[in-house]
């Protein structure tokens, strides 16, 4: 129980992150925050394997998660 509540803990500081490196109206308060920064970090492993930079089950780091969850708002702020 306690990982899954560190993990949703991460995930918002990840989308924190991401919210204030792009600016503007985002829709969505901080539950989607917590979604988008915890989905984030599984975007941005991927994009990392597919670079190259992580080997298969590695998981990302903080800034690739943030660059993750960068993208992620990118495409929710286009959908939304």
């Amino acid at each position: 129980m306690l990982h899954m509540i560190g993990h949703a803990f991460v995930g918002l500081l990840i989308g924190i992150c991401a919210k204030v490196l792009l600016p503007g109206h985002d829709p969505g308060g901080m539950i989607m925050t917590a979604i988008i920064g915890i989905v984030g970090g599984f975007v941005g492993g991927w994009i990392g394997r597919a670079l190259g930079w992580y080997q298969p089950g590695h998981p990302a780091g903080f800034g690739m998660s943030v660059v993750g969850a960068m993208a992620l708002l990118l495409a929710y702020r286009y959908i939304a």
